[in-house]
């Protein structure tokens, strides 16, 4: 009877049977996989340019961006809004990549214990979200969400602002000298619970 093992190279044998082989196969499979998927995103205009009006966000914005990753709001709430109807019929617009080339690192995800959160600029008052933050249950009885009453008082850290700018400008947001002159004057003495909605209410603004 033949042998139909192969007597050289790598054969099925050889590499069920070598666990360090088999792992360095498999980080390469995955190496070449993720290249072939990861580099073309680079070169495709719809996931590199901004989409059209789209600004980087001011010192006061950028600050609630911070306190938002900060505070984990994005443990419960998602800024992904998919192509499917059963979401845009509640959310409003699918969410495209342009709209976040300037977010480092943007906040896309699937998890959904509140609500997704990507359009959520101009649809609730500044006082309303003020309000929801220092008490969710006085506007949504039903809320799970812990209350921020912190925000209210704690004032923004404006020393920070420049450094923090002058770093994204590094990856690529086309922050100006100027901007980056006066983002601490222009957070000075703003709660945080004010640089919080400052960014809520740009959420998802360009694209209707």
């Amino acid at each position: 009877m033949a042998n139909n093992k192969s007597s050289g190279g790598l054969s099925h044998e050889k590499i069920e049977t070598n666990n360090f082989l088999m792992i360095v196969l498999i980080l390469l499979v995955l190496l070449v996989g993720g290249l072939v998927e990861i580099i073309p995103l680079f070169f495709q205009k719809s996931t590199t340019e901004p989409v059209k009006g789209l600004q980087p966000y001011t010192a006061l914005q950028l600050a609630g961006r911070d306190i938002y990753v900060r505070e984990g709001c994005y443990n419960c709430h998602s800024q992904m809004i998919r192509p499917f109807r059963a979401e845009t019929l509640r959310y409003g617009h699918y969410s495209v990549a342009g709209e976040f080339v300037y977010d480092h690192p943007f906040q896309w995800g699937s998890k959904r214990t509140g609500p997704d959160l990507h359009r959520v600029g101009g649809k609730y008052s500044d006082q309303w979200h003020k309000d929801h933050l220092n008490n969710p249950r006085d506007l949504v009885p039903e809320s799970n969400m812990p209350a921020y009453p912190w925000l209210l008082k704690d004032l923004v850290d404006s020393t920070s602002m420049p450094a923090h700018m002058k770093a994204l400008r590094t990856v690529g947001v086309p922050y100006t000298d100027e901007q980056i002159a006066k983002a601490a004057e222009d957070v000075k003495g703003k709660t945080e619970v004010e640089a919080v909605i400052a960014y809520l209410q740009v959420l998802g603004t360009l694209v209707k």
